[in-house]
């Protein structure tokens, strides 16, 4: 446990709770966080999640703009669904990349639990891009990666990081239900 590990996590509630507000502050706050993540994932040998983070820095200025003028017009994004067409789509999209970067990760490098690390980072691409989108449904990939980043993170000692992840799997779940709500409020008007 690092100071630098308590800011990045503190910064990580701070950015989830303005996602699930729907602020643009979100954006900015999870750039500071992922900043730093690069930096922890480095020293814990987890290469799979420090790339992650490094993706994570050019999304999170995407997203900074998607949400003030990626909407019709370049008005800012209202919460939308994933069609059903898609959700099958996401699943080949990511099920590919995690089992090549898992491999790589395993027979190329000393990484730690490389597959689940693998798995958790691809399905972290998918969400973000969804978040970027305002999509709904990326709140349920995030509560598939909170739960399975929970388990990395306890056995690589990241306490603080793990209390995050059980923080941000309640946070997502909040996200979930807000979200729908605001959902079904623009649905209906």
């Amino acid at each position: 446990m690092s100071w630098l590990e308590i800011i990045a996590s503190a910064l990580g509630l701070v950015c989830v709770w303005l996602t699930i507000r729907r602020h643009i502050g979100c954006w900015p706050t999870g750039l500071a966080m992922v900043i730093l993540y690069i930096f922890i994932f480095y020293r814990a040998k987890l290469y799979s999640d420090m790339l992650l983070q490094v993706v994570y820095v050019p999304l999170q200025i995407y997203g900074w703009y998607a949400w003030l003028r990626g909407g019709p017009d370049q008005t800012p994004l209202v919460v939308s669904r994933l069609p059903a067409w898609q959700f099958g789509l996401w699943l080949v999209a990511g099920a590919g990349p995690a089992h090549w970067l898992g491999h790589t990760m395993d027979t190329r490098t000393d990484a730690a639990f490389p597959y689940i690390d693998a798995i958790a980072t691809i399905a972290s691409l998918i969400a973000q891009w969804l978040m970027g989108r305002k999509v709904l449904e990326s709140w349920l990939v995030w509560i598939f990666v909170d739960v399975l980043s929970i388990g990395l993170y306890l056995a690589k000692e990241l306490y603080p990081t793990a209390i995050l992840y059980c923080v941000l799997l309640i946070l997502a779940t909040w996200g979930w239900f807000e979200w729908k709500g605001v959902w079904k409020k623009q649905a209906t008007a």
